[in-house]
């Protein structure tokens, strides 16, 4: 897992490293950071422009500004504000740097091979100067390559939204840790490719984490040679009505092609037979069963009935959909509810778009009010457990946005948390296994068809973390932690 930091607390760790080590300079550590992966950037030939602001943010770009003169390369800076980091533009001088005005940088830029942004760092307000506006808007007419110091300018760091003025760019080199404007939509899609650069802050535990793939093949319970379909888990599935039989078809192919050791579908006899059409292997009726999954496709009605024998079972369950509506004050240990915008508001007594402008505030007071973990869906997926923390699941292509979707992401929750996983675990995992699927067969294919890549993703999972550690449980320790100067893929 990658930790997520508020520019607070990075501050907080940047004063606490200058403290111990006085005789270092974080700025011009995070400069030659910087400097290398603009030279990686800038095959050919071509001025380098580094757009600079007033604060430390330009700083950085000054300093990397002149380390890229001192290779060679051909550097040119644009003091935006007029203002800028006094040592900084001293030392761009003395390597005999070129000042231009904003006039020059219009006329330049078809010659301009990279643009480094170094404009507005991780204290900006969203969105930018005008005459910044059209310095970006111009920068992606002509599809020059961006570098981005800390974050693209306009975003703010602590948020998930983008204004409607930013640079865009190909490559954000971050340092420390990354952002939530890194990794949460829309604004994550401004920043390209992540990268985070250590410059050996020393931070606390993180409260916000995104999932990586190593996480998901680390977890994931993989059968061992001595497993059958009760140990691997059985999942009830009580999803689908007469008029939407086919949320309880994808239900139950979101938990096959997970893995599930057993279905045991109990829902209304129309969709039972469009179930057995599709998934022959599926039982019907009550049994015994270690999950619970309710709620998707019931339509308006009798959902407080179709809950009540699975909150007397006391068994873990996922409550999606209708089942959200009827939800009484407290619930078993080990439920997992996975609403997405608009069910989330409906259950809060909010506006839906509330819950879009603060999607992990809302999820967390909904994790805490019912004391169980909350899967909020959306283009950005987050997992919030009642003690607060929460999980980014791995992202995946916008084109999973289509009606079904959340009905085949129940089923594999449902598998996992079958299989024994705690419900926080089985909605991150479930909820980037899915993703991942859908970057494997990225289209517009409908959820059951994106479904079916799921065992390929397993299978290369299971690569990653081996045969032997499979067999055994004893997964290699260099999978527990992520490596520095790493990328944050999208």
């Amino acid at each position: 897992m990658i930790g997520i930091h508020s520019v607070e607390q990075i501050r907080a760790a940047e004063q606490e490293y200058m403290a111990a080590h006085p005789q270092d300079d974080l700025m011009q550590i995070a400069a030659q950071w910087v400097t290398t992966r603009a030279e990686q950037m800038t095959d050919e030939p071509g001025f380098i422009l580094v757009a600079v602001g007033p604060g430390h943010n330009g700083g950085d770009g000054l300093f990397a500004a002149r380390n890229l003169a001192r290779a060679g390369r051909q550097v040119v800076v644009w003091l935006v504000t007029g203002r800028a980091h006094a040592q900084g533009v001293v030392a761009a001088r003395q390597a005999g740097i070129r000042f231009i005005d904003s006039v020059t940088v219009m006329r330049m830029l078809p010659d301009i091979a990279l643009v480094i942004d170094a404009i507005i760092g991780l204290g900006a307000r969203p969105g930018l100067p005008e005459k910044v506006n059209w310095f970006a808007e111009a920068c992606q007419t002509l599809s020059i390559p961006v570098l981005a110091v800390d974050l693209p300018s306009g975003l703010t760091a602590d948020h998930h939204e983008r204004s409607l003025h930013h640079m865009n760019a190909d490559v954000t080199i971050t340092f420390a840790a990354p952002k939530l404007c890194h990794l949460a939509q829309p604004a994550a899609s401004c920043c390209g490719a992540v990268e985070i650069a250590d410059v050996g802050l020393n931070l606390p535990d993180a409260e916000l984490r995104q999932m990586q793939r190593v996480d998901v093949a680390r977890w994931w319970p993989w059968p061992t040679p001595y497993a059958d379909k009760y140990s691997r888990g059985v999942l009830g599935i009580d999803t689908g009505s007469d008029r939407y039989p086919g949320a309880a078809v994808l239900s139950v192919i979101g938990a096959l092609y997970s893995g599930v050791g057993m279905v045991r579908y109990t829902g209304p006899q129309r969709a039972a037979d469009f179930v057995l059409g599709r998934q022959p292997s599926v039982t019907l009726g009550r049994g015994r069963v270690n999950a619970w999954l309710a709620g998707s496709g019931w339509g308006i009605g009798n959902g407080r009935e179709r809950l009540r024998p699975i909150l007397e079972s006391g068994l873990p369950a996922i409550i999606d959909a209708e089942a959200l509506d009827d939800l009484p004050e407290e619930l078993p240990e080990g439920w997992l509810l996975t609403p997405h915008a608009g069910e989330l508001a409906a259950m809060l007594g909010i506006t839906r778009t509330q819950v879009v402008d603060d999607p992990i505030g809302s999820a967390r007071v909904a994790a805490a009010r019912w004391h169980t973990t909350v899967l909020l869906k959306g283009a950005t997926q987050y997992v919030a457990e009642p003690g607060g923390t929460v999980t980014l699941a791995v992202p995946g292509p916008a084109w999973t946005a289509q009606a079904g979707s959340g009905d085949v992401l129940a089923g594999i929750c449902g598998t996992l948390l079958a299989a024994g996983l705690p419900a926080w675990r089985a909605a991150a995992i479930g909820a980037s296994v899915q993703a991942l699927a859908a970057t494997r067969k990225s289209g517009p294919f409908p959820p059951d068809e994106v479904a079916t890549a799921i065992p390929e993703v397993l299978s290369d999972l299971a690569e990653v973390v081996g045969a032997q550690a499979i067999r055994t449980g004893a997964f290699p320790r260099a999978l527990s932690r992520p490596s520095s100067g790493r990328a944050v893929g999208r």
